[in-house]
């Protein structure tokens, strides 16, 4: 391929990749034996069900998983590496090569978990394959690696990223689907009132003699008869079965766990129960529940959360990642956030929206720091805020976690750009306590506030606000559009609704992180009218962010790759446009930073944001996505001077680290404890093949992985 040298870099693994260990020893030794047991069989069934992360990536990901699992079970990593060198390796080409296999198993994948590209070897692949003809199993594995070597290196054009119609490639959907295919199944969905049953499913298009079918996969350990119906013309199929072995696995563990749940924890025991159902039956209303029982079920010793979450890889914008986490609350942080939580409904009414735009009333959450034990998943974010379904968190609730473990493990080597040496001071000495105010507001005030104006939400199907007495903020005339039966946030702005979201999330904190009654829950004391050193290095991490964010813009389809950055780059745009002297870019190319005006934050910074905010919630609320997605696409599009700037950006780009976790592994003693690794490509390597060992808890999942990502599942 011809690219400039920096476009190339994005998609060829990173030389030096941080990795970081996941802390959570001192967390999980604080629990009691049942907590540890219960904690033990939800970590084990939510790796075994995390390998359909590999089936909803590429088609290259499952056999390449199983390559290298072969490959570092038969050969430590030590010993491949001797091997290897003594066959002719060179050092760089075997660090090169390490350097991949650490990038794929922290991914779960060959796509960026945060970005959504592809990365490919840096070593050339006639060096990966000497390193494969180095094993003591050449003779077997080289013959399956080379059925994927050339997917494995493939940088075609279509091939870069994630999406749709030519756009990239998603294993979420056949190759020949269209999105106006997507939309009708979609429709089909929302007339059963199943809208949001396509977080678990994948979706595949078969032409023949028959005509076009359109066969809608779902997520069930339980393989039943498909049923096909017709709508609009359209033949759909709905089956049972995807990642089957997967999800049996989950069920079964999590019938363990159940054993271990006290009696007085009714609400987690009914949790348990609805998860069960939901991952042997498919239905997506079974999970519906469990997520219902998951937000009564307060402050637990030992949180977690399953299911087919996320939305962010699917390029439509509607089919969740499996992801599973287990962890252990830390009370004294948690603390904080629960006053954060019991003050909530005093902040949001300082939002800049009247009470007909907010919940008639706000449903308290929990709100704890956790320490996650397992995050069985491609990636691990540093704060959540579910469940995703709207109708729950709309009218009963939703918890906020953050992930206390995630948020301090910090790379040594991380060099600051585009800021002042004096900027560069405070934002390295602020930056974590910054980011933990930034995290807390987002999750409880931003996602946790505003209401989606419906129809069909009282008993008689009317609507859940007055059509004659509320004013748009906007257009001051009457409300025209609402949400009506059967239709969800994520159905009407589709793709573009996770990013959007979590904008109006993002707006909501650095809004929000100057009110001085915030900033003392965390310790942070400030007079009105001040802008403390935490506030200041908060803006200054959100516009340094937005242009970290042009690495995630695509030129070529000029579209985005990734949720979060794109809506920090979107907060970019709205201060620059502030004027006012609030925020400049000085200076030209490689000198170029950030000059941020701190007393101007509270004037123009704050009356901009609090104008966006109106705009983003209004748009929402009112299921306007013509021009909700105007406005937004707006402030998304990329100037030929900020496009310019991306070339710098990609010349000083870091790579994201990677986690190594632990395993839990239950002893002859019936007690349970952790495995740890080194934060090293061998660490993390060891971590997998010790975590899907012949022999061990998951060992019997491997000879599925052939399988993995066709369907029907051929069980081995």
């Amino acid at each position: 391929f011809t690219m400039p040298t920096a476009e190339e870099e994005l998609y060829i693994t990173p030389e030096l990749t941080p990795i970081c260990v996941l802390e959570a020893k001192e967390a999980f030794d604080g629990l009691e034996d049942p907590e540890k047991l219960y904690s033990h069989y939800i970590s084990i069934g939510s790796w075994g069900a995390a390998l359909a992360c590999l089936a909803q990536t590429s088609a290259e990901t499952p056999p390449l998983f199983l390559t290298f699992f072969k490959l570092f079970t038969a050969d430590a990593p030590d010993d491949l590496e001797k091997k290897a060198k003594a066959a002719g390796v060179s050092e760089t080409d075997w660090t090169q090569f390490m350097q991949f296999v650490a990038c794929f198993f922290g991914n779960m994948g060959n796509y960026l978990d945060f970005g959504d590209t592809k990365f490919v070897p840096r070593c050339p692949k006639d060096a990966f394959t000497n390193v494969i003809k180095a094993s003591s199993i050449s003779s077997s594995l080289l013959p399956e690696w080379e059925k994927i070597a050339d997917l494995v290196y493939d940088l075609s054009a279509d091939k870069r990223q994630l999406g749709l119609e030519g756009q990239g490639i998603s294993a979420y959907y056949s190759p020949n689907i269209t999105k106006e295919e997507i939309t009708i199944v979609q429709d089909f969905l929302a007339s059963q009132d199943l809208a949001d049953q396509a977080y678990n499913t994948r979706l595949f298009k078969t032409e023949g003699a028959q005509g076009k079918v359109l066969n809608l996969v779902l997520a069930s350990a339980e393989v039943k008869t498909p049923a096909t119906h017709m709508f609009n013309d359209t033949a759909i199929t709905v089956s049972y079965g995807d990642h089957a072995p997967f999800m049996a696995k989950l069920a079964a563990n999590l019938e363990e766990a159940m054993k271990h749940v006290p009696k007085e924890r009714g609400d987690q025991r009914q949790m348990i129960e609805h998860y069960v159902k939901a991952f042997k039956g498919g239905s997506i209303k079974d999970h519906k529940e469990s997520q219902r029982s998951w937000i009564k079920d307060k402050a637990p010793p030992v949180e977690s959360n399953i299911g087919f979450i996320e939305s962010y890889r699917d390029p439509y914008g509607v089919r969740g990642e499996f992801e599973g986490f287990v962890a252990v609350v830390n009370r004294a942080q948690s603390a904080k956030f629960q006053t954060l939580v019991d003050q909530a409904t005093e902040f949001i009414a300082m939002l800049p929206w009247s009470a007909d735009f907010e919940k008639d009333t706000f449903l308290r959450p929990d709100f704890t720091s956790l320490d996650v034990v397992t995050f069985a998943s491609r990636g691990i974010p540093a704060g959540i805020n579910i469940p995703n379904y709207d109708d729950i968190r709309q009218s009963e609730g939703f918890k906020n976690v953050s992930l206390g473990n995630v948020l301090s493990a910090s790379a040594p080597t991380e060099k600051i750009t585009f800021l002042t040496p004096e900027d560069e001071e405070l934002f390295k000495q602020w930056r974590g306590k910054s980011f933990e105010v930034q995290v807390a507001i987002h999750e409880l005030l931003g996602h946790g506030s505003g209401k989606l104006l419906r129809e069909g939400e009282t008993e008689a199907g009317g609507l859940n606000f007055s059509i004659n007495d509320v004013v748009h903020p906007i257009t001051g005339g009457k409300i025209t559009k609402y949400y009506k039966p059967g239709q969800t946030w994520d159905s009407v702005f589709g793709s573009d609704a996770s990013s959007y979201e979590e904008c109006r999330a993002e707006a909501v904190g650095i809004y929000l992180c100057t009110v001085p009654k915030i900033l003392a829950i965390f310790g942070h004391s400030c007079a009105e009218g001040e802008v403390p050193d935490v506030v200041y290095t908060n803006w200054l991490l959100m516009v340094r962010a937005g242009v970290l964010g042009l690495e995630y813009f695509t030129p070529e389809s000029k579209t985005w790759r990734q949720a979060h950055m794109q809506a920090r780059y979107c907060i970019l745009k709205v201060l620059l446009e502030a004027g006012g002297g609030l925020l400049e870019l000085k200076g030209e190319g490689e000198n170029m930073l950030l000059a941020l005006d701190r007393s101007k934050i509270l004037t123009v910074g704050k009356e901009a944001i609090g104008k966006f905010l109106v705009k983003l919630n209004t748009y929402k609320a009112t299921a306007d996505v013509e021009e909700g997605l105007k406005m937004y696409h707006h402030y998304s599009a990329v100037s030929d001077e900020l496009l310019a700037l991306r070339q710098v950006v990609l010349g000083k780009k870091q790579p994201r680290k990677l986690f190594v976790q632990c395993n839990t592994v239950l002893g002859s003693d019936g007690k349970v404890s952790l495995q740890e690794f080194e934060p090293t490509p061998a660490g993390l390597v060891k971590s997998f093949t010790e975590r899907f060992k012949e022999g061990g808890p998951l060992g019997d999942l491997i000879k599925e992985l052939p399988n993995c990502g066709q369907f029907p599942h051929k069980l081995a």
